[in-house]
């Protein structure tokens, strides 16, 4: 075979362009929120402080892309949880249009080229509000702030 026709067989091209690993910014407003990570497993692989730069690999594995769940906290506020998903590397489908079979099926899926992580995720956190309920016999009084209103949350809650 000619040198020319190997380096086709085996080009992969999300391997060769991209990466396996990939820096991801998360942030808050307001700063300073605790933020905790879990992979795909449920291990946690990192708590600390926003905002933060982390290398995440983008892969759970042969063909399977890593999936964290981050969660948020900061006293006064609403805890909030985000995820950050693996997306399929366009460099990965290149291997199609240039010959790389054992990239698209074995070295890109093997070495985690195929997937990619996004680069930044924010969170904004709500502050917690107060509420106070007070229950009668057949009815109910729920004092609430007029901003944390929400009119179908509301309406569903006066249902009998």
């Amino acid at each position: 075979m000619s040198p020319l026709f190997m380096l086709v067989l085996t080009t992969s091209c999300a391997s060769i362009i991209s990466d396996s690993q990939y820096p991801v910014t998360l942030s808050s407003n307001p700063a300073e929120a605790t933020v905790t990570i879990h992979n795909k497993s449920g291990q946690a692989i990192y708590k600390g402080k926003t905002p933060t730069t982390l290398t995440l690999p983008a892969s759970d594995g042969f063909f399977s892309g890593e999936r964290y769940t981050v969660k948020l906290e900061k006293d006064g506020y609403s805890p909030q949880v985000l995820t950050i998903d693996s997306e399929l590397d366009g460099w990965y489908v290149a291997n199609i249009l240039f010959g790389g079979v054992l990239g698209l099926l074995i070295i890109d899926p093997a070495t985690g080229a195929m997937w990619k992580l996004p680069e930044s995720k924010v969170a904004n956190l709500s502050e917690e509000t107060a509420s106070v309920i007070i229950r009668g016999q057949s009815r109910e009084l729920r004092i609430v702030f007029a901003d944390d209103l929400n009119r179908d949350a509301m309406l569903s809650d006066m249902k009998p």
